[in-house]
């Protein structure tokens, strides 16, 4: 007698400063009106009806009270959240550091701040008080008929670069000397932190992934491409295309990759699409990595074969103008059947 099939659908959102009036992102003069705002959460809903992802990973989350409720009438009984955003010392309704959250329709059976290994830190010559721009979510779901699953959501540090002004004390943003480091050092400095927060998320998945023996998964906005050096590491010589090592070992290898590999329209040749554009220029941003588990092709995975899709209607290539109403990134979303 044959096994029922199941399904079980992943996806992530970068909402794009999700902040309900009266409260500001970043500066007074940001924030939504009324009409706005009502824009926002429909799109929103829009989201969530559509997409019908079992789990869901949100970044750029300023009113995680408000998405909560809408996750929860929309059928997400679970909604975790590891950090608050910050307020302005002398403006409480202006807000920074926003947040990444986790809404779910299955039981979570733990859910925490991802803490980084001190020991990790040293090797990596980070001696200082480490801190993420925002803290990772890391929980444990388990999926009837498939299994734990150690989830990540994440949202590494940006390309914006923090100002040297302070250290050269120079007031004219427009100093050429300042431009010229903010692109060189800046830059590098932006890189530096992102790769950074990428290897302890890294570490602690392949660790976990190693002692608990299960399936792992890390969404989020990587705010880089995955092939770049910042990156790269992440998945770098591990494409499972074979299995051997997986029957020798009595489980799957020990790894990480983009899920879109793995999936029905990579091997149908399409091009996986943009989730992001900046000045016309398309790139992907956001990604869905996943273990050796969700590998249809791996003798020791369960899972039959995985389907990717885009939440893009909203993005226009075109555009130069920010529309807070929307977001600037398409949603993606992984469905596993096994």
């Amino acid at each position: 007698m044959m096994s029922k099939p199941h399904t079980v659908k992943f996806a992530t959102f970068n909402l794009l400063n999700y902040t309900a009036p009266p409260y500001s992102f970043y500066q007074q003069h940001e924030h939504y009106n009324k009409t706005q705002w009502r824009q926002k959460q429909q799109f929103t809903s829009q989201f969530l009806n559509q997409t019908q992802a079992d789990i869901v990973a949100f970044q750029e989350v300023f009113s995680y009270q408000a998405l909560e409720v809408q996750c929860k009438e929309a059928g997400y009984d679970y909604f975790e959240i590891v950090d608050t955003p910050s307020h302005d010392a002398l403006y409480p309704q202006v807000l920074f550091n926003p947040i990444v959250a986790l809404a779910s329709k299955y039981p979570l059976k733990s859910c925490e701040p991802l803490t980084p290994c001190p020991e990790l830190l040293e090797y990596l010559n980070n001696q200082n008080e480490f801190k993420f721009n925002r803290t990772p979510i890391k929980c444990l779901i388990s999926i009837p008929f498939f299994g734990d699953i150690c989830c990540y959501v994440v949202h590494f540090k940006s390309q914006r670069v923090q100002s040297m002004a302070h250290i050269l004390n120079i007031h004219n943003l427009e100093d050429p000397l300042l431009q010229l480091l903010h692109q060189t050092v800046g830059t590098m400095q932006s890189q530096i932190s992102r790769s950074l927060e990428a290897s302890i998320v890294y570490y602690d998945a392949l660790k976990t992934q190693r002692e608990k023996q299960c399936a792992t998964i890390v969404m989020g906005d990587f705010n880089d491409v995955l092939t770049s050096p910042t990156l790269s590491f992440m998945t770098q010589g591990f494409h499972p295309t074979r299995c051997e090592p997986c029957i020798e070992q009595n489980e799957p290898v020990v790894g990480l990759t983009d899920a879109y590999l793995f999936s029905d329209e990579n091997k149908a040749g399409y091009t996986k699409p943009f989730s992001h554009y900046y000045h016309r220029r398309g790139s992907v941003l956001d990604y869905i990595l996943v273990s050796a588990h969700f590998n249809p092709e791996c003798a020791m995975s369960k899972v039959s074969s995985v389907s990717y899709s885009s939440f893009e209607e909203h993005l226009n290539p075109a555009e130069t103008l920010e529309d807070i109403s929307v977001s600037d990134h398409s949603a993606i979303a992984i469905k596993i059947h096994f």
